[in-house]
């Protein structure tokens, strides 16, 4: 009997001895581990949003820009239309943002959402923070919030099965598309 491998050829092995079965099924994702250690960056390359700061709204993803927070859309994308909002000041935790800081990002994420609404339908949203690598955070060292858009049935097999994500637009694209969204989307 051969052993079972995930994409990439990593070994899926029963492990004997680490407790009792249970009604739960894993899901392994050994692919993202590099993303998590943070592979292909050097210790010496500049945090990617202190970077995205100096760069044009198409070069950096920018949808839009505040006085202490930008709102930049997701590289590695869980659905379209993913963004963030980002202080310009690099700092590691929420608990250490300003005041103005704090109040313009809470804004933000509200424009964010009516934005996508008006962009592209949007039927619900996640939205949060992971703060610190242990609880996921993929550049822990500069909070940002995420806004995701979710549709009545966009949880399909192509995620699942293939380890692929479909996407309707290309990341320029969906900036356009947002950025216009957001010019016509009121901020209270």
């Amino acid at each position: 009997m051969t052993a079972a491998t995930a994409p990439g050829g990593a070994p899926l092995d029963e492990q004997a001895g680490v407790g009792h079965p249970d009604a739960f099924q894993r899901l392994y994702t050994p692919h993202r581990m590099a993303y998590i250690k943070g592979e292909g960056r050097s210790p010496g390359d500049q945090c990617p949003f202190c970077a995205i700061v100096a760069m044009t709204d198409e070069e950096g993803l920018v949808v839009a820009r505040g006085k202490t927070v930008y709102a930049v859309l997701n590289l590695y994308p869980y659905n379209a239309g993913h963004l963030m909002v980002v202080p310009y000041r690099h700092v590691a935790d929420y608990a250490e943002m300003s005041y103005d800081e704090t109040v313009e990002m809470s804004l933000f994420v509200q424009h964010a959402l009516r934005a996508l609404r008006v962009a592209s339908g949007a039927h619900g949203f996640n939205t949060g923070m992971n703060l610190g690598t242990v609880a996921g955070a993929g550049i822990a060292a500069h909070v940002h919030q995420h806004v995701v858009p979710r549709w009545g049935g966009d949880t399909n097999f192509m995620p699942v099965v293939g380890a692929t994500r479909v996407l309707p637009a290309l990341l320029g694209q969906t900036r356009e598309l947002l950025a216009a969204a957001w010019s016509r989307t009121e901020q209270v």
